[in-house]
């Protein structure tokens, strides 16, 4: 028995000393695989990638969808409904013709008028422009003739008008009616026109009579209707 004991702790003892010996090698065994093995190099960090938009919540998004519908309903609806008064359905009416056929857009009459003001003050511009040439040319063509001797004016300060004419009624005391006859040409159509006026005239002694071809001046007023004066009787009535 006690021999059987100490052959127990013999074997105790070698298990006991070969186990370091195994530990041993094995950690020597991977010694060198561990030295023979690189350091992994660091990696190299990533770039920042470029910021993206935030896209919009979804929520935004639907609500934006919902109004643009609504938005396009109540358009066509404001168009379509139609104006309350007559007057605004003919003004709609106009303005939808002259879209139509291209023409002008309907005017206030405040531009109207505006238009029509600037249309006259270029008219009475260029109106201006002629007569200071027409001013001008005739100038230079009475410049360049010489000066003619013009009649004197029939009437003027002192000198009063005179009329020949026949006498076509003496009814009245001291009054007679003279008929003055004109005759001219018409400017443009060269035609001879003939025309006749009436006036009474003062005579102080009766002396003219109807027929009588007589001169008349120009005086004061001598009654409601004289203005006329009796100067000599130029041709008896026969």
């Amino acid at each position: 028995m006690a021999d059987e004991e100490q052959n127990e702790n013999v074997e105790e003892t070698t298990d006991a000393a070969e186990a370091p010996e195994a530990g041993d090698a094995a950690a020597a065994a991977e010694a060198p695989a561990a030295e023979a093995a690189p350091e992994p190099e660091a990696a190299p960090e990533p770039e920042a990638a470029p910021e993206e938009p935030v896209a919009e919540e979804p929520a935004a998004a639907e609500e934006a969808a919902d109004e643009q519908p609504a938005a396009a309903a109540e358009a066509p609806a404001q168009e379509a409904a139609p104006p309350a008064t007559p007057k605004e359905r003919r003004r709609q009416s106009r303005a939808q013709r002259a879209a139509r056929s291209g023409a002008q857009p309907t005017r206030t009459p405040e531009e109207r008028q505006a238009e029509r003001d600037a249309t006259r003050r270029k008219a009475a511009e260029r109106r201006r422009g002629a007569r200071a040439k027409l001013r001008a040319k005739a100038s230079e063509a009475r410049s360049a003739s010489p000066a003619e001797a013009t009649a004197p004016r029939e009437h003027g300060p002192g000198r009063q008008k005179t009329r020949q004419g026949i006498v076509v009624s003496d009814k009245a005391d001291k009054t007679i009616t003279v008929r003055i006859d004109v005759a001219r040409r018409h400017r443009r159509y060269e035609k001879i026109v003939r025309s006749s006026s009436t006036l009474h005239a003062h005579d102080e002694r009766n002396d003219a009579h109807v027929g009588d071809t007589v001169v008349v001046r120009e005086s004061r007023p001598l009654s409601r209707l004289k203005r006329w004066r009796l100067v000599e009787v130029v041709e008896r009535a026969k």
